[in-house]
């Protein structure tokens, strides 16, 4: 065995632009956040005042969260009507969590902007 820290246990240089497993940059998030789990978390999505657009964006946070009550959900109407702006407010348990809710909610093709 060698004393080299540019080797491992197995004989073979390490690389060191090897990507970290996903298992890894999971750990990393988890330390690296600033937020303390659980925590109440808001996220506002922006896009059409439709009511199609209203219900599919609460479908896809229902599917990574579950269904939450109607009082977690705040709607604002553009001035002009013709965009919506909702906030989701929910008990975030990890990072992993808020990022899926972020991938879900992104998804949609009409989807503006989500804070």
């Amino acid at each position: 065995m060698s004393d080299d820290p540019h080797f491992r246990g197995n004989g073979k240089a390490c690389d060191p632009f090897a990507k970290p497993s996903v298992a890894d940059d999971e750990a990393a998030l988890e330390r690296e956040t600033l937020i303390d789990f659980p925590a109440e978390f808001p996220i506002k999505i922006m896009g059409p005042a439709t009511d199609a657009f209203i219900s599919d964006i609460k479908q896809a946070v229902a599917g990574v969260l579950g269904d939450l009550p109607e009082s977690a959900w705040v709607r604002r109407d553009s001035a002009k009507g013709r965009f919506v702006s909702l906030q989701v407010t929910f008990t975030a348990t990890s990072r992993k969590q808020i990022d899926e809710v972020y991938r879900a909610v992104t998804a949609h093709p009409d989807v503006k902007m989500c804070l």
